[in-house]
């Protein structure tokens, strides 16, 4: 199956206007499109059907347990599926079952190990102060996207370790980089990567594919797994847009695609 990867658009700013890619089966989309939503509608009608993750940009300014309900209606009155510790299954024209489980994957920020955790909390304020979202009424603090990371990491290890029968492949996609090799080369092993990046490598054998965002950087490589492991390696892909004003959206493939 031909999948077209897009994500971190943020079209409540930058000026792109998303297209199919030719020949591709389905669309990834894997968060920070839109802090606004309003742009979602833009893939409405998509020839292929459009997988969507929310990124954190999602959801600034807003209250978390409101939102999630209101954003899947909007997706859902566009066409699109919303994957919130969720998976489905599309089939390719080739016949091949391909299963996809998504979900945010929100900073643990053990991307350092327990020991720098606290250190990595506080980096984190900043990107704390620019959603300024609430759970709970509450400020969506480090403390609170913890919890919610830890959440997402505990279903999406249940999940890719309990595959059902009759699945050729299976694609894990993540708003936030599941590996420390998923970092931004600008800003290499930081604590503000923890923001970024979790330490889900004990994971990446269970998927065949793993789709990120998040990093406005642009990533393929594959990691390879010892003897053993359920699969012999995983290719991890990121084809994120960024910001034009920083440079990041230069020379971007918006008909990128990816083969699983």
């Amino acid at each position: 199956m031909r999948l077209q990867l897009l994500s971190d658009l943020h079209l409540e700013t930058e000026a792109f206007e998303p297209w199919p890619a030719p020949g591709a089966e389905a669309l990834v989309l894997a968060g920070d499109v839109d802090s606004r939503w309003e742009k979602l509608e833009r893939f409405a009608g998509w020839p292929v059907p459009v997988l969507f993750v929310a990124g954190n940009h999602e959801f600034d300014r807003r209250e978390l347990r409101e939102a999630w309900p209101q954003l899947r209606a909007r997706c859902e009155s566009l066409g699109l599926r919303l994957l919130e510790r969720e998976d489905c299954v599309l089939r390719g024209a080739d016949g091949r079952r391909i299963r996809f489980l998504g979900t945010v994957r929100w900073s643990d920020f053990e991307l350092f190990g327990p020991a720098q955790r606290e250190h990595c909390r506080r980096a984190a304020r900043y990107f704390v102060d620019i959603m300024r979202a609430t759970r709970d009424g509450a400020v969506f603090d480090a403390t609170a996207v913890r919890e919610e990371a830890l959440a997402c990491r505990a279903w999406l290890q249940q999940a890719l370790a309990t595959p059902p029968q009759g699945i050729d492949a299976t694609v894990a996609i993540t708003h936030y980089g599941p590996s420390l090799r998923s970092a931004d080369p600008r800003y290499g092993a930081q604590p503000g990567s923890a923001s970024f990046c979790n330490a889900d490598d004990d994971l990446l054998p269970g998927a065949d594919l793993w789709i990120h965002g998040h990093l406005h950087c642009r990533h393929d490589y594959r990691v390879l797994h010892p003897a053993g492991a359920p699969r012999a390696s995983t290719r991890v892909v990121s084809n994120a847009r960024g910001h034009g004003f920083k440079g990041e959206a230069d020379h971007y493939d918006g008909a990128f695609t990816v083969e699983v």
